[in-house]
């Protein structure tokens, strides 16, 4: 490939190339011929290339009537794409663009504090170089929204209230599309309506953290906590072929660290990731230790920022062609596979030699917990197995467990859906050993309660017997 500037050779946008021929008319070496396949943009048959032989004239720019038709392209060898305007004949060099790297300044972490779960996820953000938030204000998230609104103006920061869920993830596509951290705060009528933004930020590859204070439904419902966005954060994030991963912290001090954690996943995969937590989550207080750093953010490579270093970047989720499209799928399949790797994570409470294992997570985990500690002092072995990630859900560290146990209890406040996801994960991980499961349900903001917990075990302790 030539390496100079006056070596330009012609390239061919099929988009705009209508096959009028006049090309093929004015190459002297024969480079040019009519193609054999209708380009589905447009239904006509571009101009095929081979440029053996090609002299660099640039005669068949000259004589192509479309103004992007063809035109002089070519790379430089300090990779920079070198362009020649077909109007003007003006050369034009665009930098390779490079990553600039996040920074970690040491801070003093002080005392720990006495906060609720959205102020601790907002503070999070902002440790880790959150200075853009776009929401729309829905109980019972509200709170980390009205947090960042007083913060960011004081960090050159920007908060914008937007008109509606559906502006707010619109809002973050192009934050995140910059390369920005970016953030919003909802419940769960506003993140359904966030739904189709977030396909296309995950089409696009665009990063952003989405939290979400999952609140009773279905429809309006209240606001009391429930789980019920599992389904929708584990297998529904808008239409097509779409993940992300999903966080789901059971304390205050968890809802700072999983917040942090998010940014750096969601810049790892250029993929939004989710933070789950119930309305009971978001409103506890709880004490809250920081850590002895914040992040100062750089700006990635990709990114589309808007100065001359990465004018050469494009973001999109569209691919009008069949083969474009199922080669995208494809790219995003292969990350999906490598999150599902990488990023199950979990943890375990008194499960080492537990024989009865309950299943929770957020808020119910911590009642599921407070059962464990009563059954253990009756000397019933239990154990607590807490998936840190809805999605990709932790299945090689439940299989783990499996072989000792005789019983699973799943507790949650929804009708089934984290037990859908424990019964899809081991199906799918072809683990077909699986002890029987049974479970505690509460619904419309109601969570289950330690003493149901307890009265379950008992009772099929009893059964057993």
């Amino acid at each position: 490939m030539p390496n100079s500037r006056e070596h330009l050779l012609p390239a061919v946008d099929p988009s705009y190339c209508k096959g009028c021929a006049r090309c093929i008319d004015a190459c002297v070496h024969n480079c040019i011929e009519m193609g054999n396949e209708i380009n589905p943009l447009t239904g006509l048959t571009p101009v095929v290339l081979h440029l053996e032989n090609c002299s660099h004239c640039g005669l068949c720019v000259t004589a192509c009537p479309e103004p992007y038709g063809l035109h002089m392209d070519s790379v430089t060898d300090d990779y920079s794409v070198v362009t020649k305007d077909t109007f003007t004949g003006i050369t034009r060099t665009v930098p390779k663009a490079v990553t600039i790297p996040d920074i970690r300044v040491p801070i003093n972490p002080g005392k720990p504090i006495l906060i609720k779960g959205t102020y601790a996820s907002s503070i999070g953000a902002v440790l880790a170089g959150c200075r853009h938030f776009y929401g729309y204000p829905i109980t019972p998230s509200t709170e980390g929204a009205e947090l960042m609104a007083k913060l960011l103006p004081n960090l050159d920061g920007i908060f914008i209230q937007a008109v509606s869920e559906v502006a707010a993830i619109n809002m973050l596509y192009g934050t995140g599309g910059a390369g920005l951290p970016c953030m919003t705060f909802t419940s769960s009528p506003g993140f359904s309506l966030m739904l189709e933004g977030i396909s296309y930020m995950i089409g696009a590859e665009v990063p952003s953290v989405v939290v979400n204070i999952m609140r009773g439904g279905p429809g309006l419902g209240n606001i009391a906590p429930e789980q019920s966005d599992i389904k929708l954060v584990c297998r529904g994030l808008g239409h097509g072929n779409t993940h992300a991963i999903v966080l789901a912290p059971a304390t205050p001090q968890e809802m700072l660290d999983f917040t942090m954690l998010a940014f750096e996943l969601t810049f790892k995969y250029r993929n939004p990731v989710i933070l789950i937590g119930d309305g009971y989550l978001g409103q506890i207080t709880g004490k809250v230790s920081l850590p002895d750093y914040m992040i100062r953010p750089g700006i990635p490579d990709w990114a589309v920022y808007g100065d001359a270093d990465h004018r050469g970047n494009l973001i999109a989720s569209i691919d009008i062609t069949e083969a474009d499209l199922e080669a995208r799928n494809i790219r995003l399949n292969e990350k999906y596979a490598r999150m599902a790797e990488a990023e199950q994570r979990f943890d375990e409470f008194y499960c080492d030699d537990a024989e009865i294992l309950l299943v929770a997570m957020n808020t119910p985990a911590q009642m599921a917990k407070g059962a464990v500690q009563q059954l253990r002092s009756e000397g019933i072995q239990v154990g607590l197995f807490r998936p840190v990630t809805a999605w990709p859900f932790p299945v090689n560290g439940l299989i783990s467990r499996l072989k000792q146990i005789r019983q699973i209890v799943v507790v949650e406040a929804s009708n089934g859906q984290l037990e859908d996801e424990i019964r899809l994960a081991l199906s799918k991980a072809g683990y077909s050993d699986v002890p029987p499961i049974e479970h505690v349900r509460r619904f419309g903001g109601i969570l289950p309660q330690t003493h149901e917990i307890v009265e379950k075990i008992h009772l099929l302790e009893g059964a057993a017997v």
